[in-house]
């Protein structure tokens, strides 16, 4: 198994219209934040398929397919340490989680960071909370795509009714300057809503007078429109 044979089967998939398309939709053009970037044109549900069928390429050859141009082969390669990570035992875990912390500039799109940040990072931090002081570093990262990782990967916790760590970096979210910033803590906001309403309430009700619009938007959507409306017409 190797990374090459992965990237011909994405390349023996892929459609130019399907490329056009993803290329617009993921904002590669100049100044855009993916800028730069490359497809091939393979859905996600065809990278799984590709995914579980070379679960067992080497951390050596994953890296490869990550640090490739193609976005296709870094999605790939994520949804492999992905499940690589869920059968893992408990070392092979922490090489994982290590192995994607140390090639975080090769996350470089939402999407690649929403599929696994949450399940690896996330996942990892979940029991460990002595190491989550690394979410709130990249929380204060330079890189767009860490600041959206340290967010995303509070999911796990939310879904385990533990906020705190999400609510902190939320607020320490909540000056940022970049729309997938604002959308990423609204949306995780709203998780902890669907958990919690009362604690959701609480956030917002120190912080709606600064938050940018679409957080607060993406941390209201599931609010009755009477309550929606009450918070959108007092910012």
């Amino acid at each position: 198994m190797s990374a090459l044979a992965v990237k011909r089967e994405l390349e023996r998939l892929g459609r130019p219209e399907k490329a056009h398309h993803l290329a617009g939709f993921f904002k590669t053009g100049p100044g855009e934040y993916g800028a730069g970037d490359v497809f091939v044109g393979v859905t996600v549900p065809e990278q799984r398929s590709i995914a579980r069928q070379y679960i067992r390429l080497s951390l050596g050859e994953v890296a490869l397919l990550l640090h490739d141009l193609i976005h296709e082969c870094r999605l790939t390669a994520l949804l492999i340490l992905v499940r690589k990570f869920e059968l893992a035992g408990a070392d092979e875990k922490k090489e994982i989680f290590d192995f994607y912390l140390s090639r975080t500039k090769y996350v470089n799109n939402w999407d690649l960071v929403d599929l696994s940040a949450p399940k690896i990072v996330g996942a990892y931090l979940l029991c460990k909370p002595e190491q989550r002081t690394i979410l709130y570093s990249m929380a204060k990262s330079a890189d767009l795509w860490e600041r959206r990782i340290s967010i995303m990967g509070t999911f796990p916790m939310i879904k385990k009714g533990r906020f705190e760590d999400a609510l902190k970096i939320a607020a320490e979210l909540i000056s940022d300057e970049h729309d997938l910033i604002h959308k990423a803590v609204g949306w995780m906001l709203r998780e902890v809503g669907k958990v919690d309403m009362i604690a959701e309430e609480v956030f917002l009700i120190q912080h709606y007078k600064i938050m940018p619009r679409t957080m607060l938007r993406y941390a209201i959507e599931k609010f009755e429109p009477p309550k929606r409306e009450y918070y959108l017409k007092k910012t």
